[in-house]
């Protein structure tokens, strides 16, 4: 058989193009970071090597620091820098995001493995390892069934008081170590008072190294911003050990930093562990994956671009899976790192790919000068990122503003502070359920009246009641929870109308559907209007709504001639019913008044 023919060929090339560029868009929605590979401009690299260069300044001794925070060896908080920046650089959708160890998960991991782990430092890694990898592959499913809508789930100032808590049990946390005596773990206020109690044991070379670099870091924070404060801090601390021989006069130091790649580890985990586990990890996925949104959603907004939550939460299984591969720990999205990648004028996610490598060349390479960090400089380091991490101007704004949300805010972080972690993030699902619980069982309702021409408003915004009309709107579907609910706000809109009502127009547009409970409440209303000579009509029913008044048969007992496409027509309707009405009784009253002059 010969060469396919000039002609043929000319006709399954433009076919081999389409489908070559069809499976190269659903590999770029498969690993975004190829697009931005194939679409890179040279120019954009040096902003990227800067912002690169400043987030590793940053992020490797907040890395050491929160591996303290979760229980880990110093080196264990670098490798959980570095792998998770490469993999969300291939598989994330912001463009600026910094994935990489977080106070909140790091706490959660902490409270989780602790437990089981009972003072084994191997058990606890691969407790530590398990729990990484098995957050990951929640991630990834969720992501790929499309469960990135619970970015949505945990409300902003729940999540605020979550991360409040947090923030104030590290900041309790570190005080020992800050001081140089140590402190058993407990809730906030028993770790305080054990604090108060042994105020008496500080260690003054330590207090005051560690006081003194966290004055240091408020001051760079506030007066230099953009200088990596924790690199200064920690060079300083390191130079400060070196020139005072402060290993000598008790001070604690980081000690031994193991150089290159760890090898991967298959963790070692009974059946007694896995639903500790699994517990834990669900906790992780929740809180980390809701505050990494709250923080890409941030920052894509400021920089005019939109990103995938779904892809997000897969990409944010991959690093965690790859900060477990390589004996890491779970992370997040690090606000204050990407706030650095911005404010440094990062492009792309070229940025993590350098902080990465110029992590990897100091794991290589730099250990040695980090066995000489104080661990006093650590505790200075996670206060200060705690107190950077509290929110008052937002709990301040829900006072103002909400102060139902207020309270959810204060009881979430008195949650966290008094029962712990674990415990706080149930606290934090248990309010938002109930919060969602309380706005879809008593959701907003609203009468309305006439603005001008065929424009109808709630009176709150100026619309103007019709004589012998109530126009009713129902900001919810109705349903088994908030049907009751519903049946008491028409009773009540009728009984504060200052003329009997003849008509009852019921404004669906705002009501998307409508279950067996909420058609039988409507026909309940339907009933007890017409016991009172009102008669029930519906305005613009559509959707699932007017579905459900179909197969129900409501639209038969309501009437189809009492069904109307909008507000404006059912008006004009019940006026030419009420002028009809009104002729009708003049008409009655001046034949009766004939037959009366008839008559005599």
């Amino acid at each position: 058989m010969g060469p396919p023919s000039p002609t043929f060929c000319l006709k399954i090339r433009p076919y081999a193009h389409l489908h070559g560029k069809m499976a190269a868009t659903a590999l770029d929605k498969l690993i975004p970071g190829l697009n931005t590979i194939r679409t890179y401009k040279s120019e954009w690299f040096r902003s990227d090597l800067v912002a690169g260069l400043s987030v590793a300044a940053v992020a490797l001794p907040i890395g050491i620091a929160y591996a303290q925070l979760a229980g880990f060896p110093p080196v264990v908080g670098i490798y959980s820098c570095i792998f998770p920046l490469v993999a969300y650089a291939f598989f994330g959708s912001s463009r600026q995001l910094i994935v990489n160890p977080d106070a909140a998960a790091c706490a959660i991991v902490a409270s989780t493995v602790a437990p089981l782990a009972v003072g084994s430092v191997d058990r606890y890694l691969d407790l530590a390892i398990a729990l990484t990898l098995l957050t990951g592959l929640l991630c990834i499913v969720g992501g790929s069934i499309g469960f990135g809508a619970i970015a949505n789930f945990l409300s902003k100032p729940i999540l605020t008081g979550y991360l409040n808590g947090i923030a104030l049990s590290i900041i309790v946390g570190q005080l020992g170590k800050l001081l140089g005596f140590q402190v058993a773990s407990g809730g906030f206020f028993k770790t305080l008072y054990e604090v108060v109690l042994r105020i008496g044991e500080t260690q003054w070379p330590t207090a005051v190294v560690g006081i003194s670099l966290f004055l240091l870091l408020r001051a760079l924070r506030r007066f230099f911003p953009k200088i990596p404060a924790p690199l200064i801090a920690a060079i300083v601390g390191i130079a400060a050990v070196y020139a005072l021989d402060l290993g000598s006069r008790g001070v604690a130091l980081v000690g031994f930093v193991p150089a290159g790649f760890p090898a991967p580890r298959i963790p070692s985990v009974g059946m007694d562990d896995v639903w500790p586990l699994v517990f834990g990890s669900i906790g992780i996925v929740l809180v980390s994956f809701c505050s990494m949104m709250t923080t890409a959603r941030g920052f894509a907004a400021k920089n005019g671009y939109e990103i995938n939550a779904n892809q997000d939460m897969i990409a944010l299984g991959l690093s965690d899976i790859a900060s477990g591969v390589g004996q890491g720990f779970v992370v997040s999205g690090a606000d204050s790192r990407t706030a650095v990648a911005d404010s440094s004028g990062g492009k792309t996610q070229m940025t993590g790919i350098v902080a990465a490598a110029v992590m990897s060349a100091v794991l290589l390479f730099f250990t040695f000068p980090l066995a000489k960090l104080p661990t006093t400089a650590l505790a200075a380091i996670l206060i200060s990122s705690a107190m950077g991490l509290f929110d008052f101007e937002s709990v301040r704004r829900y006072f103002r503003l909400s102060k139902p949300e207020f309270r959810h805010s204060i009881i979430a972080m008195l949650g966290v502070m008094t029962i712990g972690v674990l415990p706080g993030v149930l606290i934090a699902v248990a309010l938002a359920l109930l919060n969602l619980l309380l706005n879809a069982s008593h959701p907003r309702d609203s009468e309305l009246g006439h603005v001008h021409d065929d424009v109808f408003d709630s009176k709150a915004h100026g619309g103007r009641p019709i004589p012998g009309l109530v126009i009713y709107r129902f900001h919810s579907g109705i349903v088994f929870f908030n049907a009751d609910y519903f049946k008491e706000r028409v009773r009540l809109a009728i009984k504060n109308a200052e003329i009997k009502p003849a008509w009852f127009i019921f404004n669906a547009e705002s009501t998307p559907g409508l279950d067996v409970t909420g058609a039988d409440a409507l026909d309940s209303i339907r009933v007890e209007l017409a016991e009172e000579g009102i008669t029930l009509v519906v305005a613009r029913a559509s959707g699932f709504f007017r579905l459900m008044l179909q197969h129900s048969g409501l639209d038969e007992k309501i009437g189809k001639d009492r069904l109307f496409p909008n507000v404006h027509s059912a008006v004009q309707a019940f006026l030419s019913s009420q002028n009809a009405s009104r002729e009708q009784t003049e008409s009655h009253s001046t034949a009766a008044a004939s037959a009366s002059g008839d008559g005599s």
